[in-house]
């Protein structure tokens, strides 16, 4: 079982009682697989909620059990203190942006909207429909059809049809999914600010850790039906708990070690012949063995028997096997003498030289920027295949 629990414009949330969204044990179970096992989640009322995983995760099947297009084998889902589990979608204060956006070719923008306070019979919409185009600063095109407009637009467009039926709760499946990096970075921040102004509860399901890491206030990591962790951004990347976390959610090194104990507010642990330290919170395995791990932009390099900037735990005789230049950092490869290469990614300063491949190097990190995970689980557990 997994167990979780996170502490004007156009529309607002409610006021009155909270209305946190609430899912208990809920589980969907097909045929041949379980998709979803016994989650237990609350997404507190109002705020910008994350689920983040690879395809097949739950994920998908979670949201679309929220928004009742599925139906759940077993468990419970509640606004407030009111149950929605077995509520028709259209009787649920739940909208859905999906990642094609479905809208309308033949109507224009403004009755894209529109559509929804059509359909339930509001005539008297022109305001409501004018603040919408004005949040999603898409006043001047009301009149254009959705093939004229760029992907970025038409998925605003979307939103603000999803917005105007002022939803308790927004669902977002993958809805940046088919735009392209650039303009699906712009979208990332857009689509923040709107939720800010707004003061709604979105859901957001996506598998770009990059895209849940800008926009969210809390990430669930989910895994294979249930959640591995959940906490905000910063904490999942730097304190992960698990080592799929640890490798879905940026990228590690993880060098097998032997703990040997606790010292204070340390944890030591033996690493290929050195001992290293690890702040006790950060440690998640208090014996046997273990898996000490470092981000790769927390490593120091230097060529052998230099100095290293701001010293910590020293590891020498590696020699770098493969180096990229990305613009804003360098990336190294760098060959260990136990065999294992390591990442290390060094910002590109101009403080020195590029060190080319076959440099004999030492390589180095601070204490309370490692951590520590139980050596039973698979090292390679979250690395997504090209």
């Amino acid at each position: 079982m997994s167990q979780v629990h996170e502490t004007g414009t156009a529309t607002r949330a409610p006021s009155g009682p909270s209305r946190d969204l609430k899912l208990a044990q809920l589980t969907k179970e097909y045929a041949t697989f379980t998709a979803v096992k016994a989650l237990d989640l609350v997404v507190p009322q109002g705020k910008f909620f994350a689920l983040l995983g690879p395809s097949g995760c739950g994920k998908t099947t979670t949201l679309r059990m929220v928004a009742g297009l599925e139906t759940p084998t077993s468990g419970t889902i509640h606004l407030g203190d009111t149950e929605i589990t077995y509520d028709k979608p259209y009787k649920r204060p739940v909208n859905t942006v999906f990642q094609n956006y479905a809208l309308f070719p033949h109507l224009n923008i403004a009755k894209n909207v529109a559509f929804g306070l059509e359909r339930r019979g509001i005539k008297d919409h022109k305001k409501q429909v004018a603040d919408m185009l004005e949040l999603v600063e898409l006043t001047s095109q009301a009149h254009k059809k959705p093939t004229q407009m760029s992907g970025g637009q038409q998925q605003r467009v979307a939103l603000a049809r999803a917005l105007i039926n002022q939803p308790e709760v927004l669902l977002l499946d993958e809805p940046l999914g088919a735009l392209d990096l650039k303009l699906r970075r712009g979208m990332q921040l857009e689509l923040k600010r709107i939720q800010t102004e707004v003061g709604l509860t979105f859901v957001h399901v996506t598998h770009d850790q990059e895209e849940a890491m800008t926009m969210a206030d809390t990430i669930a990591v989910m895994n294979q039906g249930v959640i591995e962790q959940m906490g905000a951004p910063n904490e999942l990347y730097e304190n992960p708990r698990t080592t799929f976390v640890a490798n879905f959610l940026g990228q590690s090194n993880l060098i097998a070690g032997e703990i040997e104990g606790r010292d204070g507010d340390l944890v030591k642990v033996r690493v290929q012949g050195a001992v290293a330290s690890i702040p006790a919170d950060r440690a998640h395995s208090e014996s046997g063995k273990g898996w000490l791990g470092i981000r790769p932009e927390k490593v120091l390099i230097a060529e052998a028997g230099q100095p290293i900037d701001a010293p910590g735990d020293v590891i020498t005789g590696g020699y770098v096997t493969d180096v990229s230049f990305v613009g804003v950092s360098t990336q190294y490869m760098v060959k260990m003498p136990w065999g294992q290469e390591l990442m290390v990614f060094e910002q590109n300063t101009g403080a020195r030289r590029m060190l080319p491949v076959g440099t004999k190097v030492d390589i180095s990190w601070r204490p309370e920027f490692a951590f520590l995970l139980d050596a039973s689980q698979d090292a390679k557990a979250g690395i997504e295949e090209d």
